[in-house]
């Protein structure tokens, strides 16, 4: 194996291994954190044949939750203040140094977190739109 196929391969795994890692740390927030999840399951998958097996199931689970995260207006508000919340907890985190773990490294993962949340929301709804201008009435 050359050194350009090895480095290539390790970069698609670590960049696999850190969308999926972000993407489990995101289940616990509202939004569809299930699609960074299937993203690094498919960076590792083309990598790693084994994992294919595992590709379509969390596919099915993202795709579901991702339509369910933008079902409703209450559901996209929810998620939207959600994002909010954890873009001024970072600011605040990052700005007062006396909170535990206080500082821009915690604040700037919480702020990192919201830019996640909003762009997979984004993604979501513009997906669960196209899919409903496109499906056939009646």
């Amino acid at each position: 194996m050359g050194i350009g196929k090895q480095a290539k391969r390790i970069s698609i795994t670590v960049a696999g291994a850190v969308l999926l890692v972000v993407g489990v740390l995101l289940l616990v927030l509202p939004g569809p954190g299930l699609l960074l999840v299937l993203a690094g399951l498919l960076l590792l998958a083309s990598e790693f044949p084994a994992l294919e097996r595992y590709v379509d199931p969390v596919r099915d689970r993202a795709m579901k939750a991702a339509e369910d995260s933008v079902s409703s207006p209450l559901r996209i508000a929810g998620s939207v203040l959600a994002g909010l919340a954890l873009l001024a907890a970072g600011i605040v985190w990052g700005l007062v140094k006396s909170l535990p773990f206080g500082g821009w490294s915690t604040g700037s993962s919480l702020i990192l977190s919201s830019v996640i949340l909003f762009a997979l929301l984004i993604w979501s709804y513009r997906r669960v739109k196209t899919r409903r201008e496109t499906a056939p009435t009646g």
